[in-house]
C-alpha cells in the first residue's frame, strides 16, 4: 500500500486533494478484477463528482506508466462519504464527539473491537468512550475505524452541505 500511496499522494496533493484512503478489494465473483479504491477530499472535507472524475483521470495516467499493481484492476476515486474511515491522526481530531467503530489489529487489554465516542487523539493515544468506560487505543495498533451514521452525524453533514 505504502508504493501506490508514494504514487497517488503527490498527484492529488498537486491538484488540490488529500487521499483518505487507499484499499485493494478484491471481487466476490472468481476471476474478477479488484478494485482499486482511491479516497480523497479537499482539503476543507469537501469533494464533488467532477473533483472524482478529474483525480481519476490523473491518477490513471501515472498508474498506466507505474503499473504498480500486478493484477487487472478497476479504479474507483470516491469521496469518504458521511460514515467516512478514520485513517489519520487529523480525522481523529476533527471527528471527536462522533460514534465510531475501530478494530484493532492485535487484542489490547484482551479487546478487539471497540464501538462508543470518540474522545481525542493525543500523539498515539486515541480515547473512545464506550458504556461509560474510557479506553485508550495505540494509533498504530488500528486495522479500521470508520464513523458511525447517526443523526446527529447527518444533522452534521447537513449543516455543512
Amino acid at each position: 500500500m505504502k508504493l501506490l500511496h508514494n504514487i497517488i499522494d503527490p498527484v492529488a496533493e498537486a491538484m488540490g486533494y488529500e487521499v483518505v484512503r487507499i484499499a485493494l478489494q478484491n471481487s466476490a465473483r472468481a476471476g474478477a478484477a479488484v478494485t482499486l479504491q482511491v479516497m480523497a477530499e479537499r482539503p476543507d472535507g469537501t469533494m464533488l463528482v467532477e473533483d472524482c472524475a478529474k483525480l481519476s483521470r490523473e491518477i490513471s495516467v501515472i498508474l498506466d506508466v507505474e503499473d504498480p499493481v500486478p493484477a487487472e484492476y478497476v479504479l474507483e476515486v470516491s469521496t469518504p462519504g458521511i460514515d467516512r474511515p478514520l485513517t489519520r491522526r487529523k480525522d481523529f481530531a476533527n471527528y471527536a464527539g462522533y460514534d465510531v467503530r475501530i478494530e484493532l489489529s492485535v487484542p489490547e487489554d484482551g479487546r478487539r473491537r471497540y464501538r462508543g465516542k470518540l474522545l481525542d487523539i493525543n500523539g498515539d493515544a486515541v480515547r473512545i468512550e464506550v458504556d461509560g468506560d474510557i479506553f485508550e487505543i495505540d494509533f498504530n495498533n488500528i486495522n479500521r475505524s470508520k464513523l458511525i451514521l447517526t443523526d446527529e452525524l447527518l444533522k452534521q453533514a447537513s449543516i455543512g452541505a
